[in-house]
């Protein structure tokens, strides 16, 4: 009967506000202990003025914060997505690989290498050296190197704890706590390693909300590297409609996936560090440590790919496969046929993927809504290898299988239902 009566006061209370009550207790908490700091901790006068202060105090108000942010993500597009991606990627594919090296490598090869298949697998149009080698170096690294540059100097600059406390609220309705975004922003650097870090979260049910929207709507720096370049050729606006697809999946499926995975939120706690002026030599080392990661890790698996795509192409696999799945790719997402290419490789390697797409955006085969399709579709992919060893290393071969079939589908649907509402609004026409 007491019991019976608990419940009822706890009905009755939580019938008063929007929020559930282990929400509201906890900010209650948190205002609690505000108030108590506030009456033993003391400040000097100089630590309440400068920039660095008014900075701090931005980049984690609940209003003021999410316009920082969004310039964030402008300097990102900027930098990476026009700077990297057109200025840098100009230089080193079209003139430093397409007017030097590949005809350099091509006279070579024809002059030392007798065997017309041994010709085709090093310079052919799935060579070793023209394809995997300049999609790696003269595509992807340059895009990557301004991400690693641009994303050192956040994480040097202490932004990055401030961003996780600005989003809390937010990640509130997945079921999380602002600690979750922590790895989330690590995936943009590596979801692989990303996957690995969840381990500092509290409870299972957090790491698997984490785990699954790494491996669905989190892109890694490379992959992230080639969508900022591709959109740097586009309207600002498509990059928007492609963040903001990507925003509204994540939240979608973490709400879902918080109300079916059993388990409680833990309240959230995280020391912030002052915001400061990011160290030049501090920057420099992560960047080039970073570099040196992709170098060891990408390069061989883009050959690998290409071996793949070698191999399909002499075998006649690549144009069955089109047509097999062409009322998927052409019907279904609007997209040329040529881009199956894109998905098949993007199995192995989500970037090897985007840049195959962006391959064909330089051609003039996909047009910008074809282009939001593409890279919301590819972006929601299935986790690239390393990837998905990771998951079944941190949580079975069960839960990685159960992502794997959960994702593939929705990211194809994703993007057919996507595809169909640009094409109704016209957006981009």
């Amino acid at each position: 009967e007491e019991i019976s009566l608990i419940e009822s006061f706890r009905d009755s209370v939580a019938e008063k506000y929007t929020q559930s009550l282990s929400y509201i207790i906890s900010q209650r908490r948190l205002k609690v202990v505000e108030r108590i700091a506030g009456t033993i901790v003391t400040k000097s006068v100089d630590e309440k003025k400068g920039v660095s202060k008014w900075l701090g105090d931005i980049t984690i108000h609940p209003v003021w914060g999410f316009p920082f942010l969004f310039l964030v993500l402008y300097f990102l597009y900027e930098f990476v997505g026009v700077f990297g991606a057109g200025t840098l990627v100009d230089i080193l594919e079209k003139v430093v690989f397409g007017e030097y090296l590949n005809p350099w490598a091509e006279k070579i090869v024809m002059f030392a290498v007798p065997f017309e298949f041994l010709q085709e697998l090093l310079i052919g149009p799935y060579g070793i050296i023209t394809m995997a080698l300049t999609y790696a170096i003269a595509i992807i690294l340059p895009i990557t190197a301004t991400f690693f540059i641009s994303f050192s100097i956040m994480e040097d600059s202490g932004y990055l704890p401030r961003l996780a406390a600005m989003l809390n609220r937010v990640f509130n309705t997945m079921g999380l706590n602002g600690k979750a975004v922590l790895p989330m922003v690590l995936g943009l650097g590596c979801d692989t390693m990303a996957t690995l870090t969840t381990r500092i979260l509290d409870t299972r049910k957090e790491r698997l909300i984490v785990i699954l929207l790494l491996a669905l709507a989190v892109p890694c720096s490379a992959q992230l590297g080639v969508i900022l370049g591709m959109f740097g050729k586009q309207p600002f606006s498509a990059l928007l409609v492609w963040l903001g697809s990507l925003v509204f999946i994540m939240l979608l499926v973490g709400f879902i996936s918080s109300k079916i995975i059993p388990g409680k939120r833990i309240d959230f706690i995280l020391e912030l560090p002052p915001l400061r002026v990011p160290q030049l030599s501090n920057v420099l080392i992560k960047t080039v440590g970073r570099i040196e990661w992709y170098l060891k890790e990408a390069v061989p698996l883009f050959v690998l790919g290409t071996l793949i795509l070698f191999t399909a192409d002499k075998l006649g696999i690549i144009p069955f496969i089109q047509n097999l799945a062409s009322p998927v790719i052409v019907g279904f997402l609007g997209l040329p046929a040529e881009a199956t290419e894109s998905f098949i490789i993007g199995f192995l390697r989500r970037d090897y993927g985007a840049a195959g797409l962006f391959a064909l955006q330089n051609r003039g085969l996909l047009n910008t809504e074809q282009v939001v399709v593409s890279l919301v579709t590819i972006t929601l992919f299935v986790p690239c290898i390393a990837h998905l060893f990771m998951i079944i290393k941190e949580k079975g071969l069960k839960v990685a299988m159960i992502i794997s079939a959960f994702i593939f589908p929705f990211s194809i649907l994703v993007g057919g239902v996507l595809h169909r509402i640009l094409l109704w609004s016209e957006i981009f026409n």
